[in-house]
């Protein structure tokens, strides 16, 4: 948001008058912030409330930039930095002569170098592909032949480590698969790599998708805003590397918020799909009711770009059948910034009250909507499916990571556990060593009995929250909608600031199992910074197959606020801007 317009929006937050708010507006436009908040009430008639006003706004233009005071950006019109550039500016550089995809994916290399393992040394990236650069030098060569296959021609993407590569190990992070080699690419892959895509590298997560931000292979990653704060599981690793810039592109899973709290932790943007609008083949389940393949970015555009690029019927996933009709091959034609102007907006109010700044955030944010010409209206879940939802994730989560592992262990090698109990076996002699080159994971270990001794699919507690259960959360959470007429409901993605690496902080009653439980869109924007400079994003809850709607009301969004910053430790290398 410009500047002007942030001090106007605070202004009215705090109820000041139009004439006061113009003078703040003036004063911001002086960039002077630290001499305005300690102005003696006696200087140029400025009394003791617009002090105070004056001090407030300037905490919230932190929360809400993240900056100290305001900057110029020191590019010019037509030069980006590799973080501020979408795939559409990387295509116009592409088709300039400016840019080349082997040059892109060396800019994200010496990124990788300088701020993965050095630096604050994020710990984000387990492997890259040693055949980046080759890849990309051939994708070059058919770009100047025929043209582009796609927009992401040559764009690097980075995958989470429980997604499948035929051609790099797939370990969920855990020492349990250390060295395991897919048979062949998971659905999702295989469409970005038929799309022209680079797979740059494989990204460190919570073990098996669960528990703590590290895992046994890697260790624990930290957050490039705060290398003291979690960058969030599961996709810890594709949230800290997207938002350091360590490639264009990052793909998450999502069982129960494991791609929307790496994107709010780290300051970016992405998206929960509908259930079943991708397919899940080759991905190492935690929960098939449940787990989906998220899309991550910096930018929503890219967001957007992505999505459409792995859509599609898989007939190894029977769950994609439900996208038959309802699936699009572009999402980036439903960005549209006008498209607040006629949206009803619910705000659920029931996760607020955790952490102060985080509120503040929030009802800022829908200040900045309502100026885009929104309805926004406050709604409230019932109690009692607050009170149940954890439980009946538990049990399901559970229950089906015990059935369901199996099926994936069979498609790797002979050496590695077949079962959970194996699994526990295994654990367990690993965790009497120091294995070269990993960390034993005793937190995430031990949930394995738990998930082992659990039961089965076909006990009766299951199959009621299944069968019963989560079709009922399906229609309050559509009722809800439906009975206010509403586009998205919003909250904040999550309801404090990220936690500390060793556990500290973080926590609250979150919302986000609920896109799990009722399998809808869940679409998160950047909505600002606390004033320890700590991200904080905006979800958009949408009915299934509403991305489009969710699209176009998180691009609105973005556009009229643009607080998105780059982590301050992962600053720009010489010479990586991108002329357009």
């Amino acid at each position: 948001m410009p500047l002007p317009a942030l001090a106007r929006t605070v202004g009215l937050c705090y109820g000041r008058r139009n004439r006061e708010v113009n003078e703040l507006v003036r004063l911001f436009e002086k960039a002077d912030i630290w001499r305005l908040a300690s102005l003696e009430s006696s200087e140029r008639g400025v009394t003791m409330s617009r002090v105070r006003c004056v001090w407030h706004t300037t905490l919230l233009l932190g929360l809400f930039t993240g900056l100290d005071v305001p900057v110029t950006n020191a590019l010019s019109a037509q030069m980006l930095s590799v973080s501020e550039a979408t795939i559409e500016d990387i295509n116009a550089a592409f088709d300039s002569g400016s840019l080349t995809s082997e040059g892109l994916v060396q800019l994200y290399l010496a990124r990788i170098q300088a701020y993965d393992q050095e630096g604050p040394r994020l710990n984000a990236v387990l492997w890259l592909n040693d055949k980046a650069l080759e890849t990309a030098r051939a994708l070059d060569a058919e770009r100047r032949v025929s043209g582009p296959r796609s927009p992401l021609h040559g764009i690097p993407v980075a995958l989470k480590d429980n997604i499948d590569t035929g051609d790099m190990p797939t370990t969920a992070g855990s020492l349990l698969l250390a060295g395991s080699l897919p048979p062949d690419d998971a659905f999702i892959v295989q469409k970005l790599r038929e799309a022209g895509a680079i797979i740059l590298a494989k990204l460190n997560m919570s073990e098996l998708a669960s528990g703590v931000t590290m895992s046994s292979v890697g260790g624990f990653i930290r957050n490039p805003h705060d290398t003291e704060r979690s960058p969030a599981g599961s996709s810890g690793g594709t949230g800290a590397a997207i938002a350091a810039a360590f490639a264009q592109l990052g793909i998450g899973t999502d069982t129960g918020g494991s791609v929307r709290g790496p994107t709010t932790a780290n300051g970016i943007a992405g998206l929960k799909p509908t259930h079943g609008l991708l397919s899940r083949d080759g991905i190492v389940p935690l929960a098939l009711s449940f787990d989906m393949a998220g899309p991550m970015a910096r930018h929503v555009y890219d967001v957007a770009a992505m999505l459409g690029v792995m859509t599609g019927i898989d007939p190894d996933d029977v769950a994609t059948s439900k996208s038959a009709d309802r699936f699009e091959t572009n999402y980036t034609q439903f960005l549209d910034v006008s498209a607040l102007g006629n949206a009803r907006i619910g705000v659920a109010r029931d996760f607020l009250g955790q952490d102060t700044e985080v509120d503040w955030i929030l009802e800022a944010s829908l200040e900045a909507m309502r100026a885009e010409g929104a309805t926004v209206v406050d709604v409230y879940f019932p109690q009692w499916l607050l009170d149940a939802k954890g439980d009946w994730y538990t049990t399901i989560r559970w229950r089906e990571f015990r059935a369901q592992i199996p099926e994936y262990l069979a498609t790797i090698g002979p050496e590695y556990p077949k079962t959970l109990s194996e699994m526990v076996e295994r654990s367990m002699e690993i965790a009497s060593l120091t294995p070269e080159g990993g960390t034993p994971n005793p937190t995430r270990w031990s949930l394995l009995i738990q998930e082992e001794q659990s039961g089965a699919l076909d006990d009766h507690e299951y199959i009621a929250m299944k069968n019963y259960g989560l079709p009922m959360a399906q229609s309050i959470v559509a009722g809800l909608m439906d009975a206010q007429e509403l586009d998205a409901i919003v909250y904040p993605t999550s309801p404090t600031r990220p936690s500390l690496v060793n556990g500290g902080g973080g926590g609250g009653v979150s919302a986000t199992n609920i896109a799990n439980l009722t399998g809808f869109p869940d679409l998160i924007v950047p909505g600002g910074f606390t004033s320890d400079r700590l991200p904080v994003g905006i979800s958009f809850l949408g009915r299934p197959f509403s991305e489009p709607r969710l699209f176009g009301l998180g691009y609105a969004f973005e556009q009229a606020t643009k607080v998105r910053r780059d982590p301050k430790l992962t600053p720009p290398l010489l010479g990586e801007e991108i002329r357009r």
